[in-house]
């Protein structure tokens, strides 16, 4: 009974969002999907357009289900964008996101192998064949504004009713970067586009670490452009930008360490990402990379760990690998072959292993960078780096909620500290 009640509400929420979309006709669509970024983009297009404009964007922790009809039926009558990510995990998701609402203008971010499981979307070619979907609802006079550095993402171009416009790393998309820096301090770089038939170059400098997130940028001008706000003025406001907990933020770590904090989510691209950066970003001491496993890979798991394990050993600057489950044997067997150090390879069972491995390895000055999908837990190995009780030994747990609150992790808490609220929260959360 309390199901069916459930049901029934978020089918009249989402009705009711649908004819409250309709009576703001003056609310423009942005839509953004893809297999990663999507968030961060997200973010940077709201932060863009906000001077501008009247906007609202989903929210970051719920999932697309709940999220879209939430989102909408928080437009008001000055509301003038909608910025909304288009999450899927599940065949036919995509097409009752677009029952809901339809974007006029669609970014596509990346398409790599996360959600290619049987019972998801199960294969690459499943996802995009989903995501192509997007491209599609758009209007003829539509635009989509699409990552053409991701080969996959281009070849989805052909599915565009509307015009394109392209963005990457390469001279001649319409939206390009060179000359990237990575420091502590963030991410510099060039940015060229076209305007009245003469290229743009603006210097831009992201407080955000990594290239991808110059990416992202390039993503949210090329949207500032199309909607005619002042490039300079979007450029400043790209700067501005703080990075999301969890996201590639820089935080202080034990023993006066740098850890580089991008335990949030985990896919191959991000981690790519992830593993580069800490690759080349200007630092004097050693570098330690600390990986948990990749969720939801289907039969891309085994290949896809394996191809870590081979960019870590052919990175410079990676002095200690620290691997943490059953599928990070991949990771530690491509590291290995591609010439990564044995005695420098670290495979533990569980994260109080790697803990006592990174407590052994931490020194000042140390630059570490942790990763791992939000099922696998890696905020664990903080929990116990900071002398706290971590009595959990499950590597991986279907809680979306943070370690803290779970009375699994601690004896000492008692399971009433986990309220309703938060329950709610793990149901709804963006699964990875």
């Amino acid at each position: 009974m309390i199901n069916l009640a459930k049901s029934a509400f978020h089918y009249n929420r989402r009705k009711i969002a649908h004819l409250w979309l309709k009576l703001h006709p003056q609310v423009k669509v942005i839509g953004i999907t893809g297999s990663y970024g999507k968030t961060s983009t997200a973010k940077a297009i709201q932060a863009v357009l906000k001077g501008s404009f009247e906007t609202i964007i989903t929210d970051t922790n719920l999932d697309t289900v709940y999220n879209l009809p939430i989102t909408l039926l928080k437009i008001g009558p000055k509301t003038q964008i909608a910025i909304l990510e288009y999450g899927v995990d599940q065949k036919g998701e995509m097409s009752k996101h677009l029952n809901l609402v339809k974007p006029e203008i669609a970014v596509i971010t990346g398409i790599t192998p996360v959600h290619s499981e049987k019972n998801m979307l199960g294969s690459i070619a499943g996802i995009i064949e989903e995501k192509s979907q997007l491209l599609m609802a758009l209007p003829n006079n539509g635009r989509a504004i699409l990552n053409f550095d991701d080969q996959r993402v281009a070849k989805m171009a052909q599915k565009a009713p509307g015009s394109i416009i392209t963005y990457g790393a390469k001279k001649g998309f319409d939206f390009y970067y060179d000359q990237v820096e990575i420091s502590k301090r963030g991410t510099c770089f060039n940015v060229y586009f076209k305007k009245n038939s003469k290229t743009i170059n603006k210097k831009i400098h992201l407080r955000l670490l990594g290239e991808h997130f110059a990416q992202e940028a390039m993503a949210a001008l090329a949207v500032a452009n199309v909607l005619g706000v002042d490039i300079s003025l979007a450029c400043r406001a790209l700067e501005k930008m703080a990075p999301l907990p969890g996201r590639m933020s820089l935080e202080r770590g034990p023993q006066n360490s740098f850890l580089i904090n991008d335990s949030l989510r985990a896919n191959p691209a991000s981690t790519i990402a992830g593993l580069k950066t800490l690759s080349r970003i200007k630092h004097q001491g050693p570098r330690i990379a600390v990986l948990g496993e990749m969720g939801e890979l289907g039969q891309y798991q085994d290949r896809e760990h394996y191809r870590i394990g081979q960019l870590v050993g052919q990175l410079k600057n990676i002095n200690y690998l620290i691997t943490l489950g059953p599928a990070t044997k991949k990771i530690v067997q491509g590291a290995t072959k591609t010439g990564m150090n044995k005695e420098d390879i670290f495979y533990t069972n569980n994260h109080q292993e790697a803990a006592r491995v990174l407590k052994r390895l931490l020194k000042p000055k140390t630059l570490w960078y942790l990763k791992g999908s939000l099922l696998k837990h890696m905020e664990r190995i903080l929990i116990d780096l900071a002398g706290e009780t971590v009595a959990c030994q499950r590597i991986s747990c279907h809680n979306y909620y943070h370690c803290r609150e779970c009375a699994d992790l601690n004896p000492d808490l008692k399971r009433s500290s986990i309220n309703k609220k938060d329950k709610r929260l793990n149901r709804e959360r963006l699964k990875n």
